[in-house]
């Protein structure tokens, strides 16, 4: 194992420069190259794409990624190729004769490292293919999307623990996400079938980032961004909106102003999207306004801020969208807007999901269920009287237990982001529809909590101190698989 480990050390530093491991890589490395399964909770950017890229390399077989990020792989395997790690991808992009090429390559040894989308997995041609190769392992990313209880839940992901089961010699598997209540990784666990995994979550806590809440109603928003980004003229930052007819508002809104921003939603056509994609990524326009279909998979480390122009409908996605601020390290802050129609809107879409194919009636329903709960766990994100870095550590399980708040429940090990020795954590398995108190400063419909210590005040009709331009941060070279998916190209996950 020992060896292993050390092979495993020289193919972080010849294929991807890097002398030591990140918080956590190192133990769930280590753990597939044990044969052992994993489960990794990882926050935005602390690089879980390493965590099987150098075991594909140090492993006999091939690795076996399943992913959702269809409109990725390419560029996925791009990066991969450019560290050296032999990559292919698979999906229905490929003409029938590129994928039956892939295929034969594959059974050949060609690769360390394949993608895939799980619809993949139920197409007979690849069964038999699996059956018969040489797998070193299976990585499933965005592994929150096999619960009913997590924020992007689908269908398709429901099928990928049968086919491990049938597999005639059963791999190591790791489940990956950045986003995850206790209650989502047992769903995985289970779903998956992993055996006697190695559970790993790094801190879900990042410093460099400052929250704000702001109830504004709809007419006063545009006004409230208007201050918001004229301060920071300089940076780089993303605007989420919740329909793509306000996306066009805003964008329209910012450019009318001098302001260089882009625009991100599905309506639009492939080819524009990837081209406002890469406008943004290269800071030609340095400001995207989106729906949540951007932003899974982009690798820019030099977002300043992230700005929520409508609430989310759960507090996942809201600090995995807004946990793309700061990714460099360098302070950042996320400012939400809300109002009353946003519930009314988050209602909405829960009410009209159309994403359930394959349920029946009453598993679609649990579905719904499972996300009104999430809207009013992030209803109450809007309205804690409490310091919000507080409220959403205590959402996924860290920071001690709060009555107020849904509980997360059950023994994790913990490798603090920051750094630090792993802990051990055990919270009651009981839920608690109430909402959420914790220790900080709010002023009726305003929050804010610093980087650096307890919230401090800032009164809701006080005009925000204005403070000089700071210089926009240069982005930072692409991390590649060691800080992201090393990509610059953004898939649909909703049709927003």
């Amino acid at each position: 194992m020992d060896q292993k480990m050390e092979q495993a050390r020289a193919v972080l530093a010849s294929r991807f420069g890097y002398d030591a491991f990140r918080p956590g890589q190192e133990a769930v490395v280590s753990a597939l190259l044990s044969g052992r399964d994993v489960l990794a909770v990882m926050p935005t950017g602390a690089g879980k794409s390493v965590c099987y890229q150098v075991p594909a390399v140090v492993m006999e077989g091939m690795a076996l990624v399943v992913s959702p990020l269809v409109s990725l792989m390419a560029d996925q395997v791009r990066a991969v190729q450019e560290a050296g790690i032999r990559g292919a991808y698979l999906n229905s992009t490929l003409a029938p004769g590129q994928q039956a090429e892939v295929l034969r390559r594959a059974a050949e040894g060609a690769y360390d490292l394949m993608y895939v989308a799980p619809e993949r997995l139920a197409d007979p041609r690849f069964a038999e293919f699996a059956r018969t190769a040489r797998l070193a392992l299976i990585a499933v990313d965005e592994a929150h999307c096999v619960s009913q209880w997590g924020q992007d839940f689908r269908p398709s992901y429901l099928s990928i623990g049968q086919f491990i089961a049938e597999l005639p010699v059963r791999p190591p598997v790791a489940a990956l996400t950045a986003t995850a209540t206790d209650l989502v990784r047992r769903d995985i666990v289970r779903l998956l079938g992993l055996r006697d995994a190695a559970c790993t979550v790094t801190g879900f806590d990042r410093p460099n980032l400052r929250f704000a809440v702001e109830r504004r109603e709809p007419k006063q928003k545009l006004a409230c961004l208007d201050a918001f980004i004229d301060e920071r003229r300089a940076e780089s930052g993303i605007v989420y909106c919740a329909k793509r007819a306000t996306v066009e508002e805003v964008c329209d809104h910012l450019r009318e102003r001098g302001i260089a921003a882009t625009r991100y939603h599905a309506g639009l056509t492939a080819e524009e999207r990837e081209r406002n994609q890469r406008a943004f990524v290269n800071d030609t326009a340095p400001v995207m306004v989106a729906t949540n279909a951007f932003g899974m998979g982009i690798d820019k480390s030099n977002v300043s801020y992230v700005v929520h122009y409508n609430m989310p409908g759960s507090v996942e996605a809201y600090y995995q969208e807004a946990g793309r601020a700061g990714r460099d390290g360098s302070p950042a802050e996320c400012l939400l807007l809300w109002c009353d129609g946003d519930i009314a809107t988050g209602r909405f879409f829960i009410e009209q999901e159309s994403t359930h194919e394959g349920l029946t009636a009453e598993e679609a329903e649990v579905v719904r269920a499972s996300r009104r709960r999430m809207l009013e766990s992030m209803v109450g994100y809007c309205y804690t009287t409490g310091c919000l870095r507080a409220y959403i550590l205590r959402y996924f399980g860290e920071g001690g237990h709060d009555e107020a708040l849904p509980s997360q429940g059950g023994a994790t090990e913990v490798a603090p982001y920051g750094g630090g020795a792993t802990r051990l954590f055990r919270l009651p398995s009981q839920p608690s529809s109430q909402l959420a108190s914790s220790h900080g400063w709010k002023d009726g419909n305003r929050c804010r909590t610093g980087r650096d210590g307890p919230a401090s005040p800032e009164p809701h009709r006080t005009r925000r101190h204005r403070r000089p331009p700071r210089p926009r941060r240069a982005r930072r070279p692409s991390s590649g698989p060691h800080g992201g998916s090393g990509s610059c190209r953004s898939p649909s996950p909703s049709p927003a």
